[in-house]
């Protein structure tokens, strides 16, 4: 049903436009001049029909639910139930509404739920109902009001500067908000680790930590050695070390080749090729480090004599870095590319090559997009988590040595966020 009204308000929006549009074209047909473009006069009904009905859609959507569950309960309160007890009766009843409820159905849960039934289609015929009187409303004020003295381009104006406040504004709160809940979960996380632990820790055992029966007492010592940090960090860049030293030369050498060697016809369809590695899932390319790259790997350390774990950093590195090079190719084509041809003609002139053009002028002038690229590159490999996941193991070992498995921050937040043991 919200969906239909959502949909119709919309419709109604973009056809009301086009009255107040002709309606606009045909005093200006009468050689009267108006004081905004047609379209203006459009945008100015269009806004007045939508945006109150929008407004009030989205205020009853909002309180609907908290209504109709206080008039549900209104029989329950006064019996002596708990909080929780209300919120599992009003379950109860939607679910048994809904005709998802397997178990016992009582007098006292038909009542609520044939009450619920009768509240939701009374608020929804209402709301129906007072959406499109507002719209009837507003629309005959607003077409009533134009004129070829209505001044319409001023509130479309402030109406639109309205939008891109609103817009601006709900990022910096969407910002602070996940600002503010790290700071939260931080401050509440080093209330019952101390902060050098965590820091200088080399030791990574959160689970140990996890409660598995609430009435026990907790051992406050059972947090030492348990969030060492430093085996995450040290495993993080040293797996995005290895992407890099994978991604950033093959990924810069293709990019160079591409803008200043390759012709037309092979630009045409390698940059597509190469392009193509940047829209393959990461789970793609989890399974062909894990089921692949790892054993490969690990077949030639056997023949050589050396021990190579089948979960290995070198094997989650390499294959993050394939999956990089797309992002440092293409931004680095890009920005060589756009460097201005009177720079290469002048290197010319002067009896430079077209590798010492290269390397004296044109490397330098897209040096700054260039290692935007490559920062870009890096932050997706500290940011990758399904790769690691699945090619280097869960076990955070503090190790530089890229033949054993070793994790990073992301793997472990996904290994902590599994299942439902409470923490403390």
């Amino acid at each position: 049903m919200n969906l239909i009204i959502f949909t119709t308000i919309l419709l109604l929006g973009f056809t009301t436009y086009y009255f107040g549009r002709k309606k606009a074209l045909l005093i200006q047909n009468t050689n009267t001049r108006l004081t905004a473009l047609p379209k203006f006069y459009g945008y100015y009904l269009a806004i007045w029909c939508s945006i109150p009905a929008f407004i009030i859609f989205a205020l009853w959507s909002i309180f609907e639910p908290t209504i109709v569950k206080l008039l549900v309960l209104t029989d329950y309160s006064n019996q002596g139930y708990l909080s929780d007890e209300l919120n599992l009766i009003y379950e109860k009843t939607k679910s048994l509404a809904r005709g998802l409820y397997s178990g016992e159905v009582t007098v006292f849960l038909e009542d609520s739920t044939a009450k619920y039934q009768n509240l939701k289609s009374i608020a929804q015929n209402s709301k129906v109902v007072v959406i499109l009187s507002i719209i009837i409303a507003s629309t005959l004020f607003a077409y009533k009001k134009i004129s070829n003295n209505t001044r319409t381009r001023e509130p479309v104006e402030k109406f639109l500067n309205a939008v891109l406040f609103t817009s601006s504004l709900a990022a910096i709160l969407t910002t602070l908000g996940i600002v503010f809940s790290l700071i939260f979960e931080t401050i509440r996380f080093f209330s019952v680790i101390p902060f050098f632990d965590f820091i200088f820790g080399t030791h990574w055992y959160p689970a140990k930590t996890f409660v598995r029966d609430a009435s026990a007492e907790v051992d406050p010592e059972m947090y030492k050695d348990a969030f060492g940090s430093v085996p995450l960090f040290a495993g993080t860049f040293f797996i995005a070390f290895i992407a890099m030293c994978v991604a950033i030369p093959i990924g810069l050498l293709s990019g160079i080749y591409l803008s200043e060697y390759a012709s037309k016809r092979v630009r045409k369809y390698a940059k597509p090729l190469i392009e193509i590695l940047a829209g393959i899932p990461t789970v793609v390319y989890g399974f062909f480090a894990a089921l692949t790259v790892g054993p490969f790997l690990r077949e030639i350390g056997i023949n050589l004599g050396l021990e190579v774990s089948s979960e290995s950093a070198l094997a989650a590195g390499g294959v993050m870095g394939i999956m990089i090079i797309p992002f440092i190719s293409s931004l680095s084509d890009d920005v060589i590319t756009s460097v201005p041809q009177s720079l290469r003609d002048g290197s010319y002139a002067m009896g430079a090559t077209k590798s010492e053009t290269i390397k004296k002028v044109i490397f330098p002038a897209a040096l700054p997009g260039i290692v935007g690229s490559i920062l870009l590159g890096v932050s997706r490999a500290i940011g990758e988590t399904m790769i690691v996941v699945m090619a280097s193991g869960l076990a955070a070992n503090l190790t530089f040595n890229p033949l054993e498995s070793t994790s990073t921050i992301t793997a472990q937040i996904v290994v902590i966020l599994i299942g439902d043991q409470q923490f403390g």
